[in-house]
């Protein structure tokens, strides 16, 4: 039985939420805050994460960065596309507007728990490894060296891909369908964007280039040059 967080500070919308998941056989637990969401996760362990911005205390968006390896939908009644893309870039897997239909978000919380139920059944405690690049897919976790890399959802899904098949150029179009269990909303454009973030957080954090775009074709992984 999946375990669900539901974090608001609307009595009301928290109360519906709460008896439309327990009818559909969910547990779930509550917060009405962002710092009482910190303390609810130190306690719990949910498997996905129903999240507010707007509330007392820590924001919404502050509380999504502490969250790893959980999948988020932020609720929210912020309909800016900005506000949506900065938060799916943030880590969130989906984000729905208040006022919405129940049903709908019930099935985007099935298919979101059912894709990552079976994205740890496939990948179980598979371990990658590309130069000083070390990756626990079970774990959510990537390390450079000795240094523990912090990355959305979307690039730690993009890294994976290009480890797995690290001596072959991986198109757009099969990366993204690649990526389409993880981050249903990335498209061409936003795939631009967000390897970018991913490029320059590994440069960042080890001064090195890992990942090479191929002119009109994909992206693969980086091969240093061997000295002569």
């Amino acid at each position: 039985m999946s375990l669900i967080a539901v974090i608001d500070d609307d009595e009301y919308i928290g109360d519906m939420l709460k008896r439309a998941l327990v009818s559909e056989g969910y547990q779930v637990v509550r917060a009405y805050s962002g710092t009482e969401a910190l303390l609810l996760f130190e306690k719990n362990r949910p498997d996905l994460v129903l999240l507010d911005l707007m509330m007392p205390g820590l924001a919404g968006e502050e509380v999504l960065k502490r969250i790893e390896g959980i999948p988020v939908i932020v609720v929210s009644a912020r309909a800016d596309v900005e506000d949506k893309v900065e938060l799916l870039l943030g880590g969130a897997v989906d984000y729905v507007t208040k006022p919405f239909d129940i049903r709908e978000l019930l099935a985007r919380i099935a298919v979101h728990l059912r894709r990552a139920k079976k994205q740890d059944g496939a990948e179980g405690g598979q371990a990658l490894v590309f130069r000083d690049l070390k990756m626990d897919t079970a774990a959510y976790r990537v390390w450079a060296g000795e240094e523990e890399l912090h990355l959305t959802p979307t690039e730690f899904a993009i890294l994976r891909q290009l480890m797995m098949h690290p001596s072959q150029v991986i198109t757009k179009a099969r990366l993204l369908d690649a990526i389409s269990m993880d981050t249903p909303d990335c498209t061409e454009g936003s795939l631009k964007i967000h390897i970018s973030h991913l490029r320059r957080k590994l440069k960042r954090d080890t001064d090195r280039d890992y990942i090479e775009a191929v002119w009109g074709i994909g992206f693969k992984m980086h091969k240093e040059q061997e000295e002569c």
